[in-house]
């Protein structure tokens, strides 16, 4: 997948986040590593891939390992070893959980979008309300 970096100006961007979802509706989970930008693991073992966004490739034709460890590490920063708020999508041909992750109230996926660590993927935009 290419990664389309998405230009998101202060105002929108706070209008943005400000709608997200409080975490204490959600389940709770803690996230023990990061294989991407946008995949996860829990300490129970389960894969999580970020719902909605879409972040460069550490592997395979197109990758761009550089950009893809920047996002990789962003992301680990905000949600290793945190318990986050999460919200079940679907499952993925992979059988990973699709998800929106919540720290301290705030949607990992849009932060993520808005260091330009991540692009929204259009394709699946409409799973996350934040798109709507």
């Amino acid at each position: 997948m290419r990664f389309h970096t998405v230009a998101i100006g202060s105002a929108a961007l706070l209008l943005v986040l400000s709608l997200a979802q409080p975490a204490a509706a959600l389940e709770t989970v803690t996230i023990h590593s990061c294989y991407d930008g946008d995949t996860c693991r829990t300490t129970d073992g389960e894969r999580i891939r970020l719902a909605c966004i879409d972040t460069s490739e550490l592997r395979g034709k197109r990758a761009q390992s550089e950009r893809a460890r920047a996002a990789r590490d962003h992301l680990r920063a905000m949600v290793a070893g945190k318990p986050l708020g999460l919200r079940r999508i679907t499952k993925d041909r992979y059988g990973r959980t699709v998800g929106e992750l919540f720290v301290d109230g705030l949607n990992v996926q849009q932060a993520m979008v808005a260091s330009r660590h991540a692009a929204i993927y259009w394709t699946y935009a409409s799973q996350c309300s934040w798109m709507r």
